[in-house]
């Protein structure tokens, strides 16, 4: 989804507009599934690394610019725990417990009119 909003800085306020955000690259160099008995199932994801492109614009007061967009995140970690209870009938149901994300670097390169 677009991203739309507004920030204050100073003597005004920043609106800024993200749109057409396009994936162009995931990688998961180190992952790991494994259970953890009487609760569920743990994932870990380490090193991983996004590429994304997007359209920006913003405005203030005094200008306004608008361009593209490339982000590149890296050194991304991800932790997180599923429960695997039984509902009724006893089928298994998969429930997010817990999820700790960090990321190391984000690069961004913006191309506009300025």
């Amino acid at each position: 989804p677009d991203l739309t909003g507004y920030e204050k800085f100073g003597l005004g306020k920043v609106k800024y507009n993200i749109s057409r955000i396009h994936i162009t690259a995931v990688e998961f160099p180190s992952a790991s599934i494994s259970l953890i008995p009487g609760t569920g199932i743990k994932l870990v994801i380490g090193n991983a690394s996004l590429t994304f492109d997007m359209n920006w614009n913003i405005r203030t007061w005094m200008f306004k610019d608008s361009g593209r967009s490339t982000v590149y995140i890296s050194k991304v970690f991800v932790t997180a725990i599923f429960s695997t209870p039984l509902d009724n009938a006893g089928h298994t149901l998969i429930s997010l417990t817990s999820c700790r994300t960090t990321s190391g670097d984000i690069d961004i390169k913006l191309n506009g009119k300025s």
